[in-house]
């Protein structure tokens, strides 16, 4: 059986969307659950295939774990850690499931984790993982496709990271949660995501100063100082900039919900800078509004607080129809213009030299048939098919159903023609109405 969407673009979105649990921090605050010798509940966790997975891997450890679809919740149990190993069957599956690495370390002294190799968008390499883990006093090698990492104890140390790896800052963290002493990571990453994890470690009793800044200090605690927590995790930034870009792209106005507007300060500076209009109504509420054509801009990505490499995708989308030429220099991953063909199918005038990509505007974009080849790839087929003329199919959900939930029906709510089908065995389409991987179907 394969499924795909189909939109029949030109619509301009109206009304109001509100945005779930960030996915980047959720998947971390699970992992960081098993620092934990009790019971935790984290709120505002989306329906996503990424959470399934990390769920499957907390589970394989011995961890147990009750989501409730109904309030967004998870309980998760770590009293019993049977075993230290995430297999590669999972952690292939999700690159971030490679962060229990320093929580099963940091707890037990102890992890075999899968390399996760290669990803689509780009090399993303574990050297800062390793040394960092090294120099708080574990022996790590890699054997047979695995990370093994031992250690007699823990010791707090100064780390400096040589680029602000968002993986290794998060790794790097919870290892140093209960050695011996102070650890200080400086060039730390600063997404939001990395504020949210030291928020709930703070929670569970961690002693943790400076997230949100490039030095990090993390004051080791012992396991009987942590304790139980509930914890509502971040709303999904790089959501909110998917549907800010399809309201913009569309020439539409509505109201984003359940946001925190300064952690998207770098893309509503280039939305204005293009000649869309936000305004911040109220502390977690952003009106957008675009009546005319957008204007070209250049965009680099870089680490936060810079523009997001998320979001360059679905921002192409809104250039591949904005008056005049563009060029955006992807400055993270090397893989990231694998969608750039797909809109070029459509009509888009893109070419691309190296990391630049240079888009000479059009009027508008046709509807064709395309694939995503990765989630971000995704969502930019899904605004450039929401702005586009006539009916696109997108295929390859299983990428978009890891990132964006409910996609159907959010998208729906705010005026878009927008419908997911299944082809059966027998040829036949049958519609359904959920993309959840874990909860019941919903009714529009």
């Amino acid at each position: 059986m394969s499924e795909r969407i189909i939109i029949k673009g030109g619509r301009q979105l109206k009304g109001e969307v509100s945005i779930g649990g960030a996915k980047n921090a959720v998947l971390k605050l699970m992992a960081a659950a098993l620092l934990l010798d009790d019971i935790c509940e984290i709120h505002n966790v989306p329906e996503l295939s990424d959470v399934q997975t990390m769920i499957e891997v907390i589970n394989h450890l011995g961890v147990k774990t009750e989501y409730k679809p109904s309030e967004k919740s998870l309980i998760i149990n770590a009293k019993h850690i049977t075993n230290y190993e995430a297999c590669y069957e999972l952690v292939s599956k999700m690159r971030a499931s490679f962060i229990v690495l320093g929580a099963l370390l940091g707890r037990c002294k102890e992890a075999r984790v899968a390399l996760p190799g290669g990803c689509a968008i780009g090399e993303r390499r574990i050297d800062l993982h390793i040394k960092g883990l090294e120099a708080l006093g574990a022996q790590v090698k890699i054997e047979g496709g695995y990370v093994v990492a031992k250690a007699t104890k823990l010791v707090g140390a100064e780390i400096h990271l040589d680029r602000p790896s968002v993986g290794a800052t998060e790794n790097l963290m919870l290892a140093a949660v209960l050695a011996e002493g102070s650890s200080i990571i400086n060039n730390a990453a600063q997404e939001p995501e990395i504020v949210d994890l030291a928020n709930f470690l703070n929670s569970i009793g961690a002693d943790i100063s400076g997230a949100g800044t490039s030095e990090i200090v993390i004051n080791g605690v012992k396991q009987k100082d942590l304790h139980s927590t509930v914890y509502t995790t971040v709303p999904d930034r790089i959501e909110a900039g998917t549907y800010i870009a399809a309201i913009v792209a569309t020439r539409g106005h509505a109201i984003v919900r359940n946001v925190f507007p300064n952690h998207l300060s770098s893309v509503l500076s280039k939305l204005t800078e293009m000649g869309a209009t936000t305004t911040i109504i109220d502390p977690f509420s952003i009106e957008v509004n675009c009546v005319n054509r957008t204007r070209a801009a250049d965009m680099v990505t870089q680490p936060y607080p810079g523009f997001p490499t998320d979001l360059q995708s679905p921002f192409m989308s809104i250039m591949a129809v904005s008056k005049g030429i563009s060029i955006v220099t992807e400055s993270i991953y090397e893989n990231r213009f694998r969608h750039v063909g797909e809109l070029r199918r459509m009509g888009a005038d893109i070419q691309q030299e190296g990391n630049h990509a240079i888009i000479k505007g059009v009027k508008f974009l046709t509807g064709t048939q395309v694939k995503a080849s990765d989630l971000r790839a995704g969502a930019a087929l899904i605004v450039a098919s929401l702005c586009a003329n006539g009916t696109c199919e997108i295929e390859n959900l299983h990428h978009i159903d890891r990132g964006y939930e409910i996609l159907e029906h959010k998208l729906s709510m705010l005026g878009a023609n927008i419908t997911r089908v299944v082809d059966d065995v027998s040829g036949v389409d049958a519609h359904i109405q959920s993309n959840s991987p874990i909860s019941q179907s919903y009714e529009v």
